[in-house]
């Protein structure tokens, strides 16, 4: 791996530079590190694809069974959010960005997955969870049910033969230990999609039933009490009003939204002392942090009432992802069988949606902060790291701006549109960016506060909230078997993939050839 230590762990910089520091003896050649990061200086890119020539033939495969497994979803974290975010760390730490990678764009193998539903040819966070988590496609809006189901059909939820299980499940059958990390409500499609079955991704609390779902469980309460959901270890993430009465209150003083009068985290503690497991449930990074490992088995943590904050607003008492993600393997790590992980940046979609490219892009680099932290805590040789998303953004990445640019700022002026008036590096297809016309003339982006925490890059159609985007994601893999991943592929082949890497689930793995 070719660390640059200015720019941090969680970016590579793509350049012939040991770890220690020091050029790298090329043809016989010394090469003095001025020259060597000259890009004007036609050796400088021989060297460096070379360099990666070399490291691609050194790449050996891994074809171990894969005790441990970490998923990684960077929700919505298109490409163009992938190449944005590596010009808006490189600037904060005095590079152009172009030239780095994220820490798990480092990885020997990378492949593209199609995201579409059954039903939509552009996926949600519901259909596209059932398909990387359990390996069935579905319609949109729903989550561990096959295409059998209708979004809404409360009675298909409830036909045993309609739903579907996936890595969560067959890793605790293998007797794995197991774990869902988000930053997002942790009944929210993409980690309700590990454990639930529902036709509606809305059903996460009881109060959000309709008359027509009203016979059906709702999400939350699956997680404290379904099949898979009880027998999950780690917990983390936000969502904590989906476990508490409308009539109780948090400890922050947040009132809960259940009208059946429930209090979910009593039950999922009496439920795992029940187990014979030895449970604690937290509510706040100081609790996180002086947790023991080796007195609690099984943690619930809900370190919020909705979705837990961008990270550009988080207060010192929220936790971050890699300090979620650290605490998750560390419990886990403890079941000498292993065990299955799965860690969501939510909050990168969120903030696409809203068009806040700002956000979005620093949602990625933590979500890059956490892979290199769980890399430096696993043993790669049996340990696999695979590294995804469940669908794209509208966001685009034009014009035809000098190197060093502000990533979040305008094109160059001489890139003006043939209106003579500026436009944004980044904007978005469609959403609540859309920036009115006035005497029939384009919205001039000069009189916009683009610096702005909250400011709303622009759309060209105007909606409230901005749509996903159809196009395939990268996948990027790491461990054993990760060489499987490489290639073009159905969005549901790697859990399948997955499987057979680690020897769990009822189709073929290694262990059954």
């Amino acid at each position: 791996m070719l660390n640059f230590n200015i720019c941090r762990t969680f970016i590579i910089l793509v350049c012939v530079i040991g770890s220690n520091g020091r050029t790298i003896q090329t043809h016989n050649n010394l090469l003095s590190s001025r020259s060597l990061f000259d890009e004007k200086n036609k050796e400088h890119w021989k060297i460096q694809a070379q360099w990666t020539l070399r490291t691609k033939l050194d790449t050996q495969l891994n074809t171990q069974v894969a005790k441990n497994v970490i998923l990684f979803l960077g929700d919505g974290m298109s490409i163009p959010t992938l190449a944005a975010t590596r010009v808006y760390i490189g600037r904060k730490y005095g590079r152009t960005g172009e030239e780095l990678k994220l820490s798990f764009e480092s990885f020997p193998f990378t492949g593209l997955a199609k995201t579409y539903c059954v039903d939509h040819n552009v996926a949600d966070s519901a259909c596209s969870g059932t398909a990387y988590l359990s390996g069935v496609k579905a319609n949109s809006g729903t989550v561990g049910v096959s295409a059998a189901v209708k979004r809404g059909d409360c009675k298909g939820q409830q036909d045993p033969h309609n739903t579907v299980t996936g890595l969560m499940d067959w890793a605790q059958r293998a007797g794995k230990s197991t774990g869902i990390v988000t930053t997002t409500r942790v009944t929210h499609a993409s980690p309700a999609a590990a454990y639930a079955h529902s036709a509606e991704r809305k059903w996460e609390a009881d109060a959000d039933l309709t008359e027509q779902g009203r016979s059906c469980e709702d999400i939350a309460s699956q997680l404290v009490r379904g099949r898979v959901g009880s027998h999950i270890d780690v917990v983390f993430g936000g969502g904590r009003k989906n476990f508490y009465s409308q009539k109780d209150k948090d400890s922050n003083g947040n009132l809960g939204y259940r009208n059946d009068g429930r209090n979910l985290i009593r039950e999922w503690i009496i439920n795992k002392q029940s187990k014979g497991a030895t449970p604690t449930y937290i509510e706040n990074r100081r609790d996180l942090l002086n947790l023991d490992k080796r007195a609690y088995n099984s943690v619930l943590g809900l370190f919020a009432s909705d979705h837990m904050p961008y990270n550009l607003e988080a207060e010192a008492n929220n936790p971050t992802l890699s300090e979620m993600t650290q605490k998750a393997i560390e419990i886990l790590s403890q079941n000498k069988n292993g065990y299955f992980l799965f860690v969501e940046g939510g909050r990168i979609d969120t903030a696409h949606h809203e068009t806040k490219a700002r956000k979005a892009l620093d949602e990625t680099a933590e979500l890059a902060k956490a892979v290199e932290a769980a890399m430096r805590m696993v043993d790669p040789a049996n340990t696999l790291i695979v590294v995804t998303s469940d669908h794209s953004h509208t966001m685009s990445y034009s014009g035809y701006s000098k190197r060093g640019s502000d990533i979040l700022g305008l094109v160059n002026a001489k890139f003006n549109g043939s209106d003579n008036l500026p436009y944004s590096t980044l904007s978005y297809a469609n959403g609540p960016g859309y920036k009115p016309h006035s005497d029939f003339r384009r919205h001039n982006l000069v009189l916009d506060d683009m610096n702005d925490l909250n400011y709303t890059f622009p759309s060209l159609v105007p909606m409230p909230r901005e749509t996903h985007g159809g196009e395939d994601v990268a996948v990027f893999a790491k461990g054993p078997w990760a060489h499987l991943f490489s290639g073009n592929y159905e969005q549901n082949f790697i859990p399948h993939a997955i499987a057979y890497a680690a020897c769990i689930g009822p189709g073929l793995t290694k262990c059954s050839l």
